[in-house]
């Protein structure tokens, strides 16, 4: 008689017996949806569905045209333009320490523990590669796109400089759809006003969420200078999230990229930790860097 195999039960697998393998799929979906939902990036860019690491698409270009016709002729005719891109994801490994302990929690309880900072780590690295260009794999990101158009405005946070941005994008005929902003910036930003005819005009607005009408974000981040801002055109970039989110338990490694605080190596085996390493691909990319712009301070 064939033995009844017994259905994997993340209530009833301890992490000791699994230190590796896929993330089971009901924390997989509240990582990702935590992801998704907390990565600016993410919330400005488009979504493409992905199956496979790359893919390839067809981006719109320019047209379609509107004529003014005389009655009884022909009405011309144009058509839009698309142009064929591909978008290629790659891996994205996080690492977080926690103490032995919890390698005798059950599944459940540790992904239910674990998922939040899982998927800040991620958020926070991607949004830093695609937005700051921070060790970023893409060949893609805010930064880059902005210094490749000729679209960088150095200059202090003022009602002008703010202006300046929107103008170097209507330059190239974008309207600028979001603002990526720094926390740090608010008190700058309210004080960027100009008195005319003894009225005082702003263009932040802190309760809407706009600078000029127009919603931004804020990263969290400390390689965003405080004074930094981005602001484009964000139906021009896309992001998409083939397979699943791997993980891998180690407890005798020494972390070359983590340091204790004496300023050394963390060893795991010396110092009662244990390190998670979980992973998962992401595409990221940008098809017209005109469309960018940013905003640095001066020297």
């Amino acid at each position: 008689m064939a033995l009844k195999r017994e259905t994997f039960n993340p209530d009833n697998t301890m992490m000791r017996e699994a230190p590796d393998g896929t993330v089971p799929a009901k924390f997989q979906a509240l990582i990702l949806k935590d992801v998704v939902e907390n990565s600016k990036l993410m919330q400005l860019a488009r979504f493409e569905q992905m199956d496979d690491l790359s893919k390839s698409f067809e981006v719109f270009a320019k047209g379609p045209g509107a004529y003014w016709v005389d009655e009884g002729n022909r009405i011309q005719t144009s058509k839009a333009e698309y142009v064929p891109v591909t978008m290629q994801a790659h891996k994205l490994a996080v690492i977080l320490l926690a103490s032995r302990e919890y390698l005798n929690y059950k599944q459940s309880a540790f992904f239910t523990e674990m998922q939040p900072k899982i998927a800040e780590a991620f958020y926070r690295k991607f949004d830093e590669a695609g937005i700051l260009n921070v060790d970023n794999p893409y060949k893609f990101s805010l930064a880059q796109s902005a210094t490749a158009a000729g679209n960088e405005v150095v200059d202090d946070i003022s009602f002008n400089s703010l202006l300046k941005v929107e103008d170097v994008l209507i330059d190239h005929d974008i309207e600028a759809n979001a603002w990526v902003n720094k926390a740090q910036n608010n008190t700058l930003l309210r004080n960027a006003t100009k008195v005319e005819n003894g009225t005082t005009e702003r263009l932040y607005d802190r309760s809407g969420s706009n600078i000029d009408g127009i919603p931004f974000v804020n990263l969290k981040s400390d390689s965003m200078k405080k004074g930094e801002l981005f602001a484009g055109d964000f139906d021009y970039a896309f992001y998409g999230i083939p397979g699943n989110i791997q993980y891998k338990i180690s407890e005798d490694a020494q972390l070359s990229t983590i340091v204790a605080a004496d300023g050394k190596p963390v060893n795991l085996f010396e110092q009662d930790l244990f390190a998670l390493r979980a992973t998962m691909d992401v595409a990221f990319m940008i098809v017209k860097d005109e469309a960018f712009a940013h905003l640095s301070p001066k020297a």
